[in-house]
């Protein structure tokens, strides 16, 4: 089968970073379904993984943790799907990505895809949608479609992916007012668009401009990238006994500064369930569906931004340029001719 391999360490300038190969098609586990995969969502953890930035098994030979596509063939201990339905998924971090024709997958962290949208557009929501699901409903203990008025949620990072997510499911599940940051012009009409109530721009001083709002108190803060640059800041809005949920990454993060306030930390790692084979692990199965409700209904709205086709090597370094360069709200996906 076709698939695209990656050099770890690679810059995206690197003609080779990315590149064309073909290997034996993948045999289903127990538990796993084979997937013809028809789109694949392209986010910042690729490029991170391609440069070295995050540390992946050797397993691991291909990247591409989002993707949407029809089941192939199933493993004999598989109940949940069939043959031939459309599904969608992050994968997990431990296992090769979905940059392929044919990829695996764990029956527990895949869900069928939602029916009113098509595979490039599914491709760019499990991630994400996963990702700000748990921050939001698990990390935050919100009870989704509690929609009594509460304090404010601060989105630091509002218009990328899972920024995208978070502010959609916020404003439609809960009774947040949605404080988004955003610092360009354009990614602040795509927070607003997402629902936000307000954008304040994160490359000014913070606290005085979600001072200037007279808002409930922030109560919660979602810190979807640049944390550490922005923790001072952070420290400032957030209300005594807040919770501040963080999902980028850090080699060293200082919380001393939180207990002050009694803040509480809440790290969200979307490949924990997958990685750690937790007993709940069929619960981002059930999230999957229950996304997938939500877009059918319309209550959320799917995300992708730019579409980049066909998935190959070639391909994918584009949309490697376009996240490395940064400022454009929403969603990467390639594939899906």
């Amino acid at each position: 089968m076709k698939m695209i391999g990656f050099n770890k360490g690679s810059s995206v300038d690197d003609e080779y970073g990315l590149f064309d190969m073909t290997g034996a098609m993948p045999v289903p586990g127990p538990r796993d379904v084979l997937v013809r995969v028809r789109a694949v969502g392209v986010n910042p953890l690729d490029t991170k993984v391609r440069a070295g930035r995050v540390a992946v098994p050797d397993t691991v030979t291909t990247l591409g943790w989002d993707a949407a596509g029809i089941v192939h063939a199933v493993g004999s201990e598989v109940t949940l799907f069939a043959p031939g339905q459309a599904v969608y998924y992050a994968g997990s971090f431990d296992r090769a990505g979905a940059n392929a024709e044919y990829h695996l997958v764990d029956e527990r962290i895949a869900g069928r895809m939602p029916a009113s949208l098509d595979f490039a557009q599914a491709a760019g929501v499990p991630l994400a949608a996963l990702t700000a699901w748990q921050l939001l409903f698990e990390r935050f203990a919100i009870a989704p479609g509690d929609t009594q008025p509460r304090g404010s949620l601060l989105v630091l990072g509002g218009a990328g992916g899972v920024g995208s997510m978070l502010i959609q499911l916020a404003r439609r599940l809960t009774g947040f007012t949605v404080i988004a940051t955003a610092s360009r012009d354009d990614s602040a009409h795509w927070c607003r668009a997402m629902g936000a109530h307000h954008v304040i721009d994160h490359a000014r001083p913070m606290p005085e401009q979600v001072a200037a709002l007279h808002v409930a108190p922030v109560t919660h803060i979602a810190a979807l990238s640049h944390t550490a640059r922005h923790v001072a800041a952070l420290t400032q809005i957030i209300a005594p006994h807040g919770k501040l949920g963080v999902i980028d990454d850090h080699a060293v993060f200082d919380a001393a500064p939180l207990k002050g306030k009694s803040v509480s930390l809440h790290w969200e790692m979307v490949f924990t369930r997958p990685l750690y084979g937790t007993e709940d692990m069929i619960g981002q199965h059930r999230i999957l569906h229950r996304v997938a409700a939500l877009l059918d209904e319309g209550v959320l709205r799917p995300t992708v931004r730019q579409r980049l086709s066909p998935l190959d090597a070639a391909t994918l370094r584009r949309a490697h340029v376009l996240l490395e360069r940064g400022g454009q709200p929403g969603k990467i996906v390639v594939g899906a001719e």
